[in-house]
């Protein structure tokens, strides 16, 4: 699809589509200066001659008709100009028809008497699709490009096929057998062809069979040369078979010893790692050993109350039986971790062949941005530079830009970001450097002397540096000069005002930078497609924030090059590892497994944090230990970013149908075994069921499929006929390009349409009303409903029986920027909290939703974990809150500990410090990374999750949403700058009551044990564990509070005030001037003084 370089702006509901063209001064321009002259008959482009000129079939009033629709015409219909009705002249290179005269000046006899067209297969190339010729007539019965002479009047239709050598009296001699060309079904035309049915037969070709099959061409050269290509592609073929599942006859085929022995490019792309059972089986042990130490545990709490503290005994048991179901619910998706190693040499073998086009599946790249002032268009810039260097062939990679701002500061950045491209694509594909974003590797620090560097290199990096620092100059004087708005808006270069100035109004925008415009590289080197696109957006529409987005990139993305498979990445996620691609490529193009596999994902890394990641923002322990577990059973969960789709599976459509192995045929009985006899029948019943409704299933898609052709091409039909296609439209909208596109498993944009029709559609798909009365968001693309859509249209993968994979390549795939100041930390967890608060109260609930499709028990079983983690926080604020109150009131949870007992309590801290351990151990987790998670989970839980959880009710049954900022990123203000900036907000009050009431509690406990002697610590030690328990793992939080000391350490201010408080309550209680109610004193009589 050709933009000239042009934005394109428009809205279908408003039926507004213009052409915006930035290189001549304020010109706005109709679509179909796009494409040059239009068919007026057909609709498809005018072809340019050989000399360059447009095509010309009328020379009286030159009206617009291609070359197709001119020799139709003048073969099929009155031979006149539609326009002015001046009869058409032959013009060269068409040929002859009855009625032109004679022509003594053009020398062209080749076309004029049809002599080249002499090949069969020139006929059935002609009669592609014919049931797309519109406006021919039904009685079409010309023979095109073919050398015949025969009428299809003159062959009666009972002729056999084939009298096998004898003669039928009443038949001729020269027509006794019939070769039919065949109709091939790939592509699609536009233009006219000889037969609008196919249910027509083509004009039979008589063949004599006492002549020698020579004469129609079989045998003779050609036809060797034919066979001869045949074989070889055959051959080929043994070199890499291809497996479908299940064994059979045809596996034992290839088995034979006479085939090649299987080389490295036939062996499998992937393959799973199981844990080593040294590591495993103790984990296992140890996890059931802490159930059997659970149930010992809640034995005795139950059967051992405490009456004189009965209501915070009966608050305590409750919140340990949540946290120990919370704990199995996580617990259990870890039982078969697995990791995976993938062979990218295998793939190269197998799908880039020496000589011949990589076969490699083309892939769609999706980036979303909202609002530049908070996502830096200069981290955006980086993510794109990344994906268009990527390790992939150029022409298979695509990366759309999706500017749900529709800001000019972005469209602007991203045209600096194309022409920085030409430099930067090629000089990292020539020195084969990582990352391949230029900010980060610019950021390494290199070694000239080590290994000793090309002198070339080092001159052309040092180029390329300056040339990248000129780069971010521009982008950071467009964000300088973004800050203050004009009063009038937002103009472009041309004048012409921007059409996002209102940015809750305006209309779908769509700029192709790169790719199929002619611009290239320094080296002349063809460029991955980098598209612009903006939805529409008007007031009154809900428009789903980033999944709608995303479902925007999606539609327009199959209509200009959809690819089969889809990755999306975050604005601030750049490809670190340039073959992420293909290792993705190494499970989804699988032969074996690879039909049956929805996404692939990476784990998220993060640059920019802090040495001791004091918020856990790494979240090493979920992808590490957690991620890992879910791959052995269905999958990991979906994440938002580093993920890369099966488009199909996007499109709602179940999973293939998994092959099972045939059964083992019944020896033991005789055949009159009623067992063996009923058992066969039933099978043998159902399978021809089977077979029955797939055949069904085939041709209502092929019907639907013919439907939806007819209907892009404007034919109308009876009601009836089109009742699979309106099928097809509430699901997927009313948009029959896209519809056809849907069909299309292995990708390509389907043939016919020209560039002014695709951008029309393009228009039409990123409309705001365009997925009213459709599936969009229930059924099909990223699933409504909730702020976290990742998880929602993950989990409805996983139903649909699709199952994913998880990859962590030795190279980190994306790297991304994380929020490392502590407020910006909880609004991001408060947001991912309350999404899953949404999906709990909605009707996609894993607890009720989903039985009896695809779903494993143990998957749900996390997705359960994953939406009910938020009501942790009722439970883990309570019990965060009884060590201060029983410190203060003299009270405990607990009776005094008997021997029973205590061996109770040891066992379970050992077996949760076991737990611990083990899994840090199989996951490949260090101690300091596991710690941090379970601070912050007290921490997150004690805020995020417990306001995540009541605004999540009040939206639900109140209907009160909340809006939500995008997550800042790291600043430039210096090397870990924001970590140390205090941000006040009201997520930060839950916790910092209960680190205040804690740290009392300590104060008056240790107080209170001093005063009253030595009897008193006893009880006491249990008291203080508690609460040094609560005040080590907010230990975090307070650092957060207190911010960057300067000179003196965070942990002397803390320990100063806890210190401090405690002497001077030690004073007040210990102070010997204080009457202490004991041995009263009285006044002596005696007179001192004297």
């Amino acid at each position: 699809m050709d933009t000239k370089g042009r934005l394109i702006a428009g809205s279908h509901n408003r039926n507004e589509f213009v052409l915006i063209n930035a290189d001549e001064v304020a010109r706005v321009t109709s679509v179909k200066e796009l494409s040059g002259q239009i068919c007026q008959i057909c609709g498809d482009e005018i072809e340019i001659t050989v000399d360059g000129e447009p095509f010309v079939a009328c020379n009286e009033c030159a009206f617009p008709v291609c070359r197709p629709c001119y020799e139709y015409e003048r073969r099929e219909g009155n031979q006149a100009c539609p326009q002015c009705k001046t009869r058409y002249k032959r013009l060269k290179g068409s040929p002859r028809v009855e009625g032109d005269e004679e022509e003594d000046d053009i020398d062209d006899l080749e076309n004029e008497f049809d002599i080249a067209n002499k090949d069969p297969n020139s006929a059935s190339e002609a009669m592609l699709y014919p049931h797309l010729a519109v406006g021919r007539g039904s009685h079409a019965n010309g023979s095109g490009n073919m050398a015949s002479d025969l009428d299809s009047s003159s062959v009666p239709t009972d002729i056999p096929l084939l009298t096998y050598g004898q003669e039928d009296a009443g038949i001729s001699s020269d027509k006794h057998a019939l070769i039919i060309p065949p109709f091939i079904s790939r592509g699609k035309k536009v233009h006219p062809v000889p037969f609008t049915d196919s249910s027509m037969s083509a004009n039979p070709r008589p063949m004599d069979p006492k002549k020698d099959l020579a004469v129609y061409g079989y045998g003779t050269v050609a036809w060797k040369e034919r066979m001869e290509d045949w074989r070889k592609k055959q051959n080929e073929r043994l070199q890499v078979i291809k497996h479908e599942g299940g064994g059979g006859k045809g596996d034992d085929e290839l088995d034979d010893t006479d085939l090649p022995m299987m080389d490295e490019g036939r062996q499998p792309l992937s393959r799973k790692l199981p844990i080593p059972s040294s590591k495993i089986n103790p984990y296992r042990m140890i996890i059931v050993l802490r159930i059997v130490i659970l149930c010992l545990f809640f034995h005795y709490r139950i059967l051992h109350p405490v009456h004189e503290a009965y209501g915070l005994w009966l608050t305590s048991v409750i919140c340990e039986i949540w946290f120990a179901a919370s704990w199995i619910l996580d617990q259990f998706p870890k039982w078969c971790p697995i990791v995976r190693e993938t062979y990218l040499d295998r793939l190269s073998l197998r799908y880039e062949k020496d000589g011949k086009p990589s076969e490699l599946a083309s892939i769609d790249v999706y980036v979303s941005t909202v609002d530049p002032m908070k996502e830096p268009p200069l981290i955006t810039a980086n993510t794109v530079l990344s994906i268009l260097a990527v390790d992939y062939p150029v022409d298979k990679v695509s990366c759309y830009v999706s500017d749900d701002g529709a800001a000019m500061l972005t469209f602007e950045a991203l045209s600096e970001t194309s022409e920085f491209a030409r430099k930067w694509v090629p000089f990292c594909k020539k020195f084969n450097i990582e990352p391949r974003a230029p900010e980060w590797y610019f950021a390494q620090k290199v070694d000239y002397l080590k290994d000793k560097v090309d002198p070339t290199f080092v001159r052309e990096r040092r180029a390329m540096k300056r040339d990248y620092e000129e780069f971010k100059v521009r982008i950071n004087g467009l964000v300088a000069m973004a800050q203050k708005v004009p009063e009038d808006g937002w103009t472009m270069q041309d004048g012409t005002p921007w059409p996002g100035n209102n940015v809750r109004d305006h209309p779908g925008m769509i700029q192709v930078f790169l790719g199929q415009n002619g611009v290239r590289d320094l080296e002349g080197n063809e460029l991955p497609r980098l598209v612009y696109v903006s939805r529409e957006k008007r007031p009154g529409f809900d428009h789903h924030k980033k999944a709608g987005a995303m479902n925007s990139l999606v539609r327009v993305s199959a209509i200009i090059s959809n690819a089969p498979y889809i990755l999306n990445v975050d604005c601030d996620h750049y490809i670190n590892n340039s073959k992420a691609l293909r290792e993705a490529m190494c499970f989804m193009m699988d032969p074996i497994s690879g039909k049956r596999i929805c996404y692939v994902q990476f784990p998220q890394r993060f640059d920019g944090i802090d040495r001791h990641d004091r918020y856990s923002n790494r979240n090493v322990v979920f992808f590490d230990i957690n991620m890992k577990g879910l791959d052995g059973i269905q999958g990991p969960i979906y994440v938002g970013t580093g993920c890369v789709f099966r488009r199909q599976a996007l499109y709602g459509y179940d999973a293939p149908a998994k092959k099972k192995a045939p059964r083992r045929t019944c020896n033991c009985l005789p055949k009159w075994c009623c067992c063996c006899c009923g058992t066969r029948k039933k099978t043998k019943t159902k399978t021809s069921d089977k077979k029955k409704l797939k055949t069904k299933d085939t041709s209502k898609q092929i019907h639907a499929l013919e439907n939806i052709e007819e209907g892009i091409e404007g034919i109308d039909n009876e009601k009836s006929s089109l009742m699979p296609q309106v099928k097809f439209e509430k699901k997927f909208g009313q948009s029959p390009a896209f519809i056809a596109s849907t069909l299309m498993e292995d990708g390509g944009v389907p043939g016919g349409g020209t560039s002014a029709s695709l951008l029309k559609e393009a228009i039409h798909v990123i409309s705001c009303g365009y997925e009213d009365k459709s599936e969009w968001g229930k059924e099909v693309g990223w699933i409504y409903g909730s702020v976290t859509e990742d998880i929602l249209t993950g989990f409805k993968m996983h139903c649909h029986g699709w199952r994913s994979v998880y990859c962590i390549p030795k190279r980190a795939a994306f790297k991304g920027s994380a929020p490392i100041n502590l407020s910006d930390r909880l609004h991001q967890v408060l947001r991912w909290a309350l999404g899953s608060v949404e999906i709990l109260l909605s009707r996609h609930c894993p607890i009720w939703y989903g039985y009896g499709c695809g779903l494993k028990w143990l998957e749900r079983f996390s997705y359960i974990n994953s939406v009910v983690y938020p009501l942790t926080s009722v439970p883990l604020i309570a019990y965060c809150t009884l060590p201060a109150v029983c410190l203060l009131t003299g009270q405990f949870i607990v009776p005094e500990l008997s021997n029973y007992a205590s061996i109770i309590f040891m066992a379970l801290f050992i077996s949760i410090a076991a737990t611990g351990i083990l899994e840090m151990q199989w996951g490949g987790v260090g101690i300091h990374d596991w710690w941090r998670n379970e601070q912050f989970w007290v921490i997150g839980g004690a805020s995020s999750h417990l306001f995540a959880l009541f605004q999540g009710l009040l939206k639900v049954l109140a209907g009160v949403n909340t809006n939500f900022t995008v997550t800042s990123k790291g600043g430039d203000d210096g090397e870990f700058a924001e970590l140390y900036l205090f941000k006040w907000t009201s997520l930060l009050v839950p916790p910092l009551t209960l680190l205040i009431i804690n740290i009392i509690g300590v104060v008056v406990g240790i107080s209170d044990a001093i005063n009253n002697g030595y009897d008193s610590w006893g009880p006491l030690i249990g008291k203080l564990f508690f609460a040094f328990w609560v005040i080590v793992h907010l230990y975090p939080f307070l650092k957060g509070l207190m911010g960057k000391q300067d000179k003196v350490p965070t942990i002397i201010i803390v320990w100063s005030i806890l210190l401090s408080s405690i002497l001077s309550l030690l004073w007040v209680r210990i102070n010997p001037f204080l009457d202490k109610g004991g041995i009263v004193l009285e006044v002596c009589g005696l007179n001192c003084d004297d």
